[in-house]
């Protein structure tokens, strides 16, 4: 699909184009006059570049009119059980609750289902008394089956963040990497 000057293709995993049902998973690919072809002297070339396309990093679908919807980046999707859980959806359904000022949910190491989200919530300085973790949980069960939801929320003052103001998952999954090693 060729949009601005940008030729854009959503590819899976065994390397080919993903239907354009609206459901398939995969990566954009992207080529075009304003997008580079490689990283000067810089290995990750090989890894970020496939025929001309940049790889984005950017879980997507695209339907049949050729809307992409962006569902996670790659690198936060949580791989649990053989299933993927997409942390963007449960921030963004956590955030939807009235209490809840800001979130972000993290994939940790699980020594039974490889992957378990974990989601780390910021609420209103007038509800912190009263919410707690089985009534965002129970927020959640409307809109996400029981192997999706976290399997801990933990209240925190603030979420750290990157130098751009964006959440700093990386440094959470590090912060949180051992908590559920022994479960």
């Amino acid at each position: 699909m060729t949009v601005a000057g940008l030729d854009l293709k959503v590819v899976g995993a065994d390397g080919n184009e993903v239907p354009h049902d609206g459901k398939s998973v995969g990566e954009i690919y992207i080529r075009g006059p304003w997008i580079t072809s490689s990283y000067h002297n810089d290995p990750r070339t090989e890894e970020c570049f496939v025929d001309g396309y940049w790889k984005s990093g950017d879980a997507a679908t695209m339907d049949e009119h050729g809307y992409i919807k962006v569902t996670d980046r790659f690198k936060d999707i949580i791989k649990s059980g053989g299933e993927w859980i997409s942390s963007i959806d449960l921030e963004n359904a956590i955030v939807a609750h009235k209490d809840v000022v800001e979130a972000a949910v993290i994939g940790l190491p699980h020594p039974k289902w490889q992957e378990r989200p974990m989601a780390l919530v910021v609420l209103r300085e007038e509800a912190k008394a009263r919410t707690s973790k089985d009534e965002i949980i129970g927020f959640l069960k409307e809109r996400f089956a029981k192997w999706q939801l976290p399997d801990e929320i933990l209240f925190v003052d603030e979420i750290s963040k990157t130098s751009v103001g964006k959440l700093d998952k990386k440094n959470l999954r590090d912060k949180y990497e051992d908590f559920y090693a022994k479960a």
